[in-house]
């Protein structure tokens, strides 16, 4: 009997310029976006996506919803090493004359290189990383 090796299953970290689109989205189509790309794949979130959410909210209301929401979701988290990768990866751009908007963009970057994850993302900083790192990533965008 021959044993296949299990298949790697995609794994994402999930940047927070998803959610936001999926939060403002009323027609539903960014939720349906994200829930065709990433089906029962395991999702993760780091906790600058944690802290750009929360910061955002415009009420208590919303903060407390938030919060239990976020509190339950997976998380990956930096290590020491993590700061100067992200450091290098924002220096690496600007020597090639490309200058990202956000450094935790490179934070972000870096998490997702460092633990081999997917990066889903709307936001096009991601992009110019992928021209000095391989950055694995996927930009989510809504069916029509």
């Amino acid at each position: 009997m021959t044993i296949k090796p299990r298949e790697k299953t995609a794994m994402y970290l999930v940047d927070t310029s998803v959610w936001i689109k999926i939060f403002r989205d009323r027609t539903g189509s960014a939720r349906k976006s994200f829930e065709d790309l990433v089906g029962d794949e395991n999702i993760y979130l780091s906790r600058f996506t944690q802290m750009e959410l929360l910061q955002g909210c415009k009420d208590d209301r919303e903060w407390r919803l938030l919060q239990a929401y976020l509190n339950d979701q997976d998380y990956i988290e930096q290590n020491s090493g993590s700061w100067v990768d992200a450091a290098r990866i924002y220096y690496d751009l600007r020597r090639q004359g490309l200058t990202p908007r956000n450094s935790i963009d490179c934070c972000i970057a870096g998490l997702a290189i460092a633990h081999e994850l997917i990066l889903l993302h709307d936001d096009r900083d991601f992009e110019l990383i992928q021209q000095v790192r391989s950055l694995q990533c996927s930009r989510l965008l809504p069916t029509t």
